[in-house]
């Protein structure tokens, strides 16, 4: 093979795999605009997923500037008003953790709450903290990403590589995300906001824009399980 052939794939490989690794869940942003064209190239290049045949079932919703202010505004104004956390329109989380995931689980929730000084029972800061999520970490552009409520779980697998794709390629433009499960919580204040049609089912959130490094929660590093732990090679 050429050495410029050998040289061309070594940095091919090295801008993938610099782009999935450097990923991570930013929950501090700088006030830093995001050009429309650069999240418009970001979702496209997301849009290259694969789906089941074919039906690329994805659907998201970018809000920027008023749009953005306006949905944060209705959420917390629900928020504030005291009432119980609404429940989302599907079953993310199980109803009982097993292990070994609730040891990750609570490991990374009490690491953050440390960086953030969070003592343990302090439930009003951790509410504050939570409402963090509603304001997007301060990014400059929200997502919300919604499925046809008529499809089946393949959609939801479909959305998840999809969603991939979109914090894969926002690493190539020096941009961090966050995806944010919280916000399926408030669904009808969405769908109010939005103008989702009947059929639009709200499956998450995501934070975009350029990380804060000052900010506390972002020196947090989630540990990764060896591969031995999670792959095994059948070759006989």
């Amino acid at each position: 093979m050429p050495r410029d052939q050998v040289q061309s794939d070594h940095v091919r490989r090295a801008a993938v795999l610099a782009a999935i690794t450097g990923r991570r869940s930013v929950r501090g942003f700088l006030n830093a605009p995001v050009p429309r064209a650069t999240v418009e190239e970001i979702l496209i290049a997301a849009s290259n997923a694969p789906s089941a045949t074919n039906t690329q079932p994805w659907r998201v919703h970018v809000l920027t500037g008023a749009a953005r202010e306006r949905l944060t505004a209705a959420i917390m104004a629900e928020r504030a008003a005291g009432a119980d956390e609404p429940v989302p329109e599907y079953s993310y989380y199980p109803k009982a953790w097993p292990e070994p995931y609730l040891t990750r689980r609570r490991t990374l929730g009490w690491r953050l709450y440390g960086l953030l000084g969070i003592a343990r029972g302090d439930r009003a800061a951790s509410r504050a903290w939570q409402d963090q999520n509603f304001r997007f970490f301060g990014a400059p552009v929200g997502l919300i990403f919604t499925l046809d409520r008529r499809l089946a779980i393949a959609s939801f697998l479909d959305l998840a590589m999809f969603m991939q794709n979109v914090m894969t390629a926002a690493r190539g433009f020096g941009l961090d995300t966050c995806p944010q499960a919280a916000f399926a919580h408030y669904h009808a204040i969405i769908r109010n906001e939005l103008r989702l049609s009947p059929h639009e089912m709200v499956i998450c959130g995501m934070s975009l824009g350029s990380a804060d490094i000052e900010a506390p929660a972002n020196r947090l590093r989630a540990d990764r399980e060896p591969l031995d732990a999670f792959a095994a090679f059948h070759e006989e």
